[in-house]
Order: C-alpha cells, then structure tokens, then sequence
C-alpha cells in the first residue's frame, strides 16, 4: 500500500532483470497473488560482510579478493548505466566457494535519470526502515559526500562506498561514525578515515587506491571501478613490476630549501608514487624486495639536526616533514612524496622536533619554548602550551600529547586542543635520574616508551622503559640504548652506539621476548641528546639521515666587528658555553666529554693550553667568572641531585664548594661588579624558567628578581650593576630586555622595563663601558648603544656587526662571548665536514618486510 516502496520494489526488479552477472544477485521471478506481490530471488547462504568482520577485519588477501569481485559487479551494473547506490556491507555476502554476490539493488537508479527529481528530504536511504536506527545509521555512513548533500548522484558515489567497504574490511571498523544520522553525515562531510586504523601490512598501492575512492571532490576521485578493478587483478597477479634494490644519488643544481627541493629528489620521488599507484605489485610470501634511494637533498643549507628528529613521515607514508636551516632561521617544510616541491609551513620559524598527529593531518612541533601545532593543509599555527628545552614529543590516538618538557625533567602530558601541562613520570633521585626524554606512544594509546637516564650514563647505557600514563606505572624493558620506537611489525627499535637494533616486542606483556639484533648502522646519532637520525611510516617506508655519530663539533674562533674570523683553540671538539676571564687572560669552556658528561676547563688564552676544572662522572655547565677571576661559579649535579650551584678556585685548588640547594634546576648567570651577588636562571614547577638571585656568603637562601607565566633567562649584570639585560618571550618570541637591579643590600627593582631588541634576540652582553649592549639574533650578532639618565633608559636603533653559521643558543646557553674593549668576540664555528653530511636523506620502502626476514617476531 506504500507507494514509494512499491516503486522501489519494481525498480529492483527491473535493475536486476537487466544485469546478469556472477556477483550480482539474480532475479528469477516478480509475482503477484491474492493482492501480495513479491520477488523471487537467489537464495545466497552465508553471513553477510557485516557479520563476518564482526570478529574483527579480514585478512589481507581475503579482503582484496572480495574487493576486486565487488569491483566487477560495480563495473557491470556501470556498464548497463545502473548505480547501486546503496552498497555496504551488509548488502554482501560470499558464498561457501568464494563468490561474492552483491545485494539490494532497490535504490539503484539509471545514470540518465533526471538529478533534479532527487529531493534529500524524501531519500530512500533516510526514509527507509526509519524506524530502524541500525539500518539507518549503516546506510548513512556510506553514502558519498554528494549524496549527503542531496546533489546529483552518478557511479562516482559507487566508488566512495567500495572504498569504505573495503577500509572496514581491512579495519575492522566503521569509517564514519556518531550517535544520530546527522553526526554520521556531518563526519562524511568534514572528517578523514582513520588511516592509522587499517593495519601495517596493507601495501602503499592498496592505501593509495583507498584515499583515491575516499576523496570528496568528485574530480580528484578514481573515476572509473574499473581502474580499481584493475589495480586488484594485477596485485592478486603479481604481474606489476616489481620492487627492486636500488641506489640513487641525486646531486641538485643548487637550489635553496626556501625554493623547492631540488628537482632531482622531487622526481625521483614522484615517480616512486606513480609506481606505487598505478603500478602495485603483490606482496610475495618473502615480501618485496626493499627500494632504497639515497638523495642529497641541498647543497646549500643542512637539515637541522642538534635537537630531535630532522625529518618524519606521516603515518600513511605519503607526507614527509623536516626541519632545514640553521639557529633560529630554520623552519619546517612540508612535502608530499607525490609531488615535486616542497613548501615551508608558515609560522614555523625555529622550529624542531617535529611529529605528526596520528591522522596525519597536523604536525606538532617545539619553537621559541611553546609546543604549537600546524595543519598539513596550511594555516597559523595554534599554541598549545609552554615548555623548556624539550626533548621529545609524541601524540597519540586519543589526542593526548606526551612531550619531555626540559633536557633535565620528567615527561609531561597535554591535550592535543591545549590547556595546562601534567606531569606523568618524575624523576627518581634515589637513583640519581637526569633526564626522561624521547616518548613515543604504542598503538593502545595507553602506554609510552621514553628513555631514562641517570648520572654517570651516556645515552648509549640509558634504560628503555614503559610508563602507563592511567596509574603511572613504569616499567624497564631494555638496559642500555635510546631513543626507543615501536614497529607494527611486533618490534621494539632503539640505537646505540651508532647502530640501530630491533627486538621482538610483547605488546600485551610489554616484554622484549627475544635478543636485539642490529638492523642498520651508518646513519646518524647524538651521544650528548640520545636522538637517533630515523623515522618510519605505519606503511613501513623508513627515512634516515646517513653518516656516523652526529656530535657538535665546532671551533673555537676569534671575530671582529666585520666578521673577519681568526682561530683561537687549535683543537675541535664539542664546546658549549664560553666565558672571558675579568682580565682578558683565561677563557672557560665547557666541553661534552662523552654522553652527558660535560667539564669545565679553563683556556690559558697566550699560552694556548687547557687545564680541566670540574671532575666527576655528572656535568658542568654554565661557567661564570668571579670579578676579581679568583673563581668560577657553575651549575652541577655532582651531588646526586638536580644541577645547583657550585664554585671553585679558578686554578684548580681545592674542592668545590656548593652554593644552592633545590630541587629545581638551577643555572648560573652572572655576577654583580662587586661579587656580592649572582644571578642564575631556575626552572619552576611549569617548565619555565625565571631569573633570580643569591648573596653569597650571607647565609641567606635565594631571591627572586622576575618570574611571570612567560620565560625569563641569561640576565647580565651592567658594568656598574645598575641594570640587568635579559631575554624573554612574553611578546611570542625571544626579545632582549632591560630592567633596573638595586644593587647588593636594597630591594630588587623590577619594576620599569625597555625592549632592546626589535626582530628577536637572545644571551645578550655589556661592553666594558655600558654604553652598548650586543646579543645575538639568529645568525645575526646585533649591537644597540644604550644610555641611562636617573631612573630612565634608552635604547637606539639596532645594528647588524656581522653574521656567519655560528653555533646559536639553546636555551640558557653562554655560546659566545665579548673581549675586553668590545671589539672581538669569541664564538663557535660548527664543523662544515659535519653540515655537509646533514644534507643526505635516504628511504628504505618496503622495510617492514626486511625487517621481518632479519628479525622473526614469533
């Protein structure tokens, strides 16, 4: 009596009358008696595509087989001008031989019917079986965008909905979902498939072909079945060309990161993805053979490399972001393996560390002490919140992000949307802990891998170790290695010594159940960070930076005012912060012995010799002269605890004394002109650090001269102790600032406070007679004359003296200093044989089944 179903049930059976085919259900009769008609229709046993994943998804070679079957029935109804419309699962079943038969052609319409007769407010798919919510719900979250919309519908909403059977197939999971019919419409049209859900071994081409039918601008979408029908045949076949082993290096023509990468890589690149669509090849039982490429990617500017990763892959392998330039001129590009150019993300300027969000369509990073994210698609980046000098990120499925907030803390943990960071693990003192770093989330979202270091250790003797971020709970996994990752191949990776090893990893037990094996060497990294120079897609391509260990080796080297550069230490070697003696004659060095030991020396600048200061098996760091040069204060945690403050005789007599006792990281600064009081930076309980300052030898515990939400470090002490310059980032960069300092035994005035600085600026220094004040902006060395009148300040207008590849700053860091008479200066002059090796990026595809062959996981 229902004239619209009755409609429906003739078309279904005119439909099906004209198509006559082996995956399609056939009509054998339309009947009527006694005032019931009905449809005699083959009887096809067995449970429906819905029921059979209910178990869980198919196997790889099962879906794919009924894939390409439903591909031919699609092909045939397209070929008579009929779209079904309506598929899903539950309108498939195989039979007991394997044939799939396609069901349910009663919303199928002809290709020349006439679109402006489709009302979406009287759709078949939303008034059918309205009372059944399931069927409903199920129907909705396949229907193509334009069908959502209410536009014209033609074969191409076939191919969106063969894509989404296939993805459930393959993931056992629903590909748009939610509570009513229009949160399902609404995640069709705004929302990407869960890529990361479909599982490790579907190959590239078949994840390609997936994104081609599940694109919702009908102009970019496969626009033929029969294309996806083909590519299934030739996968099922093995008659595409095969992986093989190959070695490129691609030198380019010169062009600059700003531009593009260079031509050579991008087409090199490119034509891998054509392969990979438009040619798949089937996975044989031993895998495909692994494709290596092995690119320099510029001649010009090297791939930053001092802290995290310099390059990652998106999960679906099809993206892949890195970080290129040097200090704080360096930024994120963003490149598409398909294409030929890469383009730097806007408002990515010094940025590091960068890593994707599990959908791969945002990629979170670390720049100017805040945690900020950007969209793969372009845009502004958003804050999310603010840290130290982080070591590590990573984000996992339930938009939780884990990071380690400074080189000395804990891991923290914030939402992906923003807000207040949380601690998650603390560090054990009992043990001497200096550092939790380098987390990576595994696949349960539940659980993440992070390396704990303790006093005395390199990073190559660290512990890997596992932290339930539900009660806190930490595990030890691995002694010795960092930089730990997990393979969904069932594997656990972490580098030492060079070398990256593999290990078969219990994920339910969290148990490494066999013997490492090294897997790779030749590729770069960092004994001082515990970074490893590697990344890897769900896809199993991996990207690495070749070389052997990366240090930061550098010069030590004499510039004047227009940038002319004269050697001063004759040796290279990983040097940090340098400090002038009062008188001109020493310099303090702090050099990375090995690991995270890092020693105090003093230079005897006419002479040309080194003596060792500080001693022990933890670091040294931030030398600062007494003004009388008898001493020298430095931060230190030579006492089982976090770095406090020490001094000692500057000739080496005698034991250190300390300073400070805290449990926060406390660095030392400078010192008033009489050497009464020393300012230091200490980081508080949110990860940011704030200026303060001791009396020595008052017996009186530590002041605070600024502490804000926002970071303030590395204040200097005026000639005559009246000012104090400093950095901050209230303003959303690093700017150089002055404010007025009483003096020893009147009250800190930190009210009143000047910009110096105009385009950025850090570590920042007095010449001998105040009137100026020098820092550094990125590669830049910038001078500004200064003045004082009473209780007022200027500043003038800032000037270039010179710039040059420099070692920059990081944080709380002393890496240049000013001679006496302010006309030369001592700073850090990276090795160029090193920058050279950080131009090379080379791609392992296929390398999940390399490593199954090298290490069996069962």
């Amino acid at each position: 009596r229902d004239a619209d179903r009755m409609a429906r049930f003739k078309r279904e059976a005119q439909v099906l009358a004209s198509l006559n085919h082996p995956n399609i259900a056939s009509i054998y009769g339309l009947e009527e008696s006694d005032g019931i008609r009905c449809l005699v229709l083959e009887l096809v046993e067995g449970p429906t595509l819905a029921e059979s994943i209910a178990a869980g998804p198919l196997p790889l070679e099962e879906a794919l087989n009924i894939a390409r079957q439903i591909a031919e029935a699609l092909e045939a109804a397209h070929e008579k001008g009929i779209i079904h419309r309506d598929l899903k699962l539950a309108n498939v079943k195989v039979t007991s031989e394997g044939t799939v038969k396609v069901l349910d052609f009663g919303l199928a319409k002809a290709l020349e019917d006439d679109p402006s007769s489709i009302d979406i407010s009287k759709s078949p798919t939303l008034s059918v079986a309205a009372t059944q919510a399931g069927v409903i719900l199920g129907t909705a979250a396949y229907m193509s965008p334009e069908q959502a919309r209410g536009q014209a519908v033609d074969k191409r909403a076939d191919i969106w909905a063969f894509g989404v059977v296939l993805y459930e197939m393959l993931s056992g999971k629903q590909t748009f979902q939610g509570e009513t019919v229009s949160d399902v419409l609404a995640h069709v049209l705004t929302k990407e498939p869960e890529w990361d859900a479909l599982p490790a071994d579907v190959p590239p081409p078949i994840r390609k072909l997936l994104q081609r039918c599940l694109t919702r601008e009908r102009k970019q979408r496969l626009q033929a079945i029969g294309e996806a029908r083909i590519a299934l045949a030739d996968f099922e076949a093995g008659s595409a060309v095969a992986a093989v082993p190959v070695s490129v290096a691609v030198s380019a023509p010169r062009p600059t990161w700003r531009r593009a990468l260079p031509w050579g890589f991008g087409a090199t690149m490119a034509l891998v993805a054509v392969l990979a669509v438009w040619s798949p090849w089937r996975e044989a039982k031993v895998g495909p053979s692994p494709l290596r490429l092995d690119v320099n990617v510029s001649d010009d500017e090297p791939l930053f490399v001092n802290r995290g990763a310099a390059a990652v892959l998106s999960p679906d392998g099809l993206r892949l972001v890195f970080v290129a330039g040097t200090g704080q001129d360096r930024k994120l590009y963003l490149r598409a393996l398909a294409q030929l150019k890469a383009s730097p993300l806007s408002g990515t300027e010094g940025g590091l560390d960068p890593f994707f969000s599990p959908d791969g369509q945002w990629v979170a990073f670390f720049t100017g002490n805040k945690l900020k994210k950007v969209s793969v698609k372009g845009g502004a980046p958003l804050t999310l919140c603010d840290v130290g000098q982080v070591r590590g990120g990573t984000w996992g499925p339930d938009d939780t992000i884990v990071f380690a907030a400074y080189e000395g803390s804990g891991l923290s943990r914030v939402s992906a949307a923003g807000g207040e960071p949380e601690p998650l693990t603390v560090l054990d003192n009992r043990i001497n802990e200096r550092s939790h770093r380098w987390p990576f989330f595994l696949p349960n979202g539940r659980v993440v891998l992070f390396v704990a270091q303790s006093g005395g250790m390199t990073f190559d003797e660290a512990h890997i170790e596992a932290v339930v971020l539900e009660t806190g709970e930490r595990k030890l996994l691995h002694r010795g290695g960092t930089y730990p990752r997990y393979l969904p191949t069932g594997h656990l990776l972490f580098v030492r010594e060079g070398t990256m090893f593999a290990a078969p990893f219990d994920l339910d037990h969290l148990e490494v159940t066999g013997k490492p094996v090294p897997v790779l060497d030749g590729f770069q990294t960092n004994p001082v960070n515990g970074v490893g120079q590697y990344a890897f897609s769900q896809t199993g391509t991996l990207v690495y930076l070749s070389g052997v260990q990366a240090g930061t080796r550098s010069s030590v080297v004499w510039v004047d005012r227009k940038g002319n550069l004269t050697p001063l230490v004759a040796d290279k070697a990983d040097y940090e912060d340098l400090r002038f003696s009062p008188d001109g004659r020493w310099l303090a060095i702090e050099v990375n012995m090995a690991g995270a030991q890092d020693i105090v020396w003093v230079y005897d600048i006419e002479r040309g010799t080194m003596s060792r200061l500080t001693f022990g098996e933890v670091g040294s760091y931030n030398p600062v002269w007494t003004p009388d040069g008898r001493r020298l204060a430095y931060s230190s945690a030579e006492q089982g605890d976090r770095p406090n403050l020490f001094w000692k005789r500057a000739d080496g007599v005698g034991q250190a004394e300390r300073l400070t006792t805290s449990e926060s990281v406390q660095l030392t600064s400078s010192w008033s002109p009489d050497g009464q009081v020393l300012l230091f930076n200490e980081l508080d309980t949110t990860n940011s650090w704030d200026i303060r300052f001791l009396r020595v030898g008052e017996n009186t515990e530590p002041e605070t001269f600024l502490s804000t939400p926002f970071i303030e470090r590395n204040a200097a002490f005026s000639p005559d102790g009246r000012w104090l310059a400093y950095e901050s980032n209230e303003s959303g960069e690093f700017q150089v600032y002055v404010r007025p300092f009483a003096g020893p035994g009147g009250t800190p005035a930190a009210a009143g406070k000047w910009q110096v600085s105009t385009q950025g600026g850090l570590d920042a220094r007095w010449s001998a007679d105040g009137r100026e004040l020098l820092y550094r902006s990125g590669d830049k060395v910038m001078a500004v004359l200064v003045s004082a009148q009473g209780e007022s300040f200027r500043a003038g207008k800032p000037r270039q003296l010179f710039s040059g590849p420099f070692v920059n700053p990081e944080g709380p860091s002393q890496a240049w200093d000013v001679a006496l008479g302010g006309q030369r200066f001592v700073m850090l002059q990276p090795d160029t044989k090193e920058a050279i090796a950080h131009t090379h990026l080379n791609f392992i595809f296929n390398w999940f089944d390399e490593l199954r062959r090298l290490v069996p996981s069962e």
